[in-house]
């Protein structure tokens, strides 16, 4: 697996200056963009093409603070993509157990204004609960900052930010199941099924 950390020269920390990543974004790109290697040799011009890519992968893992996390921890577990995703916790799992018995009951009884507002209720609730997850995620970047300089538990956060990232998944795509039955995208948009 690629270390997009170090692409950019960058330490696998969590909180990163974004101006100073996109600058050196930039950077890159012009040194290895294909259009500036148009006279070079095939094979120059495949490694030009290559590192492009792998600059533009790059970005797009770390430019996003959320983001960031997940491919921390799929880097620093070695997984490749989504190979082994990690479950949602149990609690959270159950709890979903009601909703998805609600959403199957509002398809087979037909979607009314009443069961329209109740799924419509617990679509709110669970976003704002996704929200939390991703405030709670995001808090403990400084605790990661931290580890990685010698000064705490890096096994623990990575188990922990596990943990959080599988439960904020499993509410997006309940989240999803939801708009769904709505009719619509979640907050409007084109809602994408579960790969």
């Amino acid at each position: 697996m690629n270390d997009y950390f170090a692409v950019f020269g960058l330490p696998r920390k969590l909180r990163l200056d974004g101006e100073e990543l996109q600058r050196r974004f930039y950077e890159l790109s012009r040194v290895h963009h294909p259009d500036f290697h148009q006279g070079a040799s095939e094979e120059a011009q495949a490694r030009a093409l290559s590192a492009s890519a792998l600059v533009n992968r790059a970005y797009r893992a770390l430019r996003d603070p959320l983001g960031r996390v997940e491919y921390l921890v799929a880097l620093e577990e070695g997984r490749e993509g989504a190979a082994t995703k990690p479950r949602a916790p149990m609690d959270l799992l159950e709890e979903m157990l009601e909703v998805q018995e609600a959403l199957q009951e509002a398809r087979a009884a037909g979607l009314d204004e009443a069961s329209r507002q109740r799924l419509d209720a617990e679509r709110q609730r669970l976003m704002a609960r996704r929200a939390s997850e991703e405030e709670a995620i995001a808090a403990r970047a400084a605790a990661w900052d931290a580890a990685v300089d010698g000064q705490g538990d890096r096994q623990g956060l990575l188990d922990w930010f596990t943990q959080r990232l599988a439960a904020r998944a499993y509410l997006g795509t309940v989240i999803e199941d939801l708009s769904d039955a709505l009719g619509e995208g979640e907050e409007g948009h084109v809602s994408h099924r579960r790969h």
